[in-house]
């Protein structure tokens, strides 16, 4: 496999993955602010604060995982000219 090749699928795997793990950290930084809710409140707060939270951490993920894996897989294929 070229290095192209590796680059681009490391980049989008990496993607993937930072795009979970950023959605699910979001999620649960931003649940805690309906902790202190009565239990009816609490329902409702979690259902206005999970799309949103998602969202921002899946976008934030996907772009900071698919630059880092980038960038990682160009360090690792590099190839030095003599």
């Amino acid at each position: 496999m070229n290095r192209v090749m590796i680059c681009t699928l490391s980049a989008i795997l990496s993607g993937f993955f930072g795009s979970y793990i950023g959605g699910q950290i979001t999620l649960s930084l931003n649940r805690e602010t309906c902790q202190n809710q009565p239990w009816g409140v609490n329902e409702i707060c979690h259902l206005w604060v999970t799309p949103k939270a998602i969202w921002q951490g899946s976008t934030t993920g996907l772009w900071t995982g698919t630059m880092l894996g980038a960038f990682c897989s160009g360090l690792v294929t590099h190839q030095s000219r003599e």
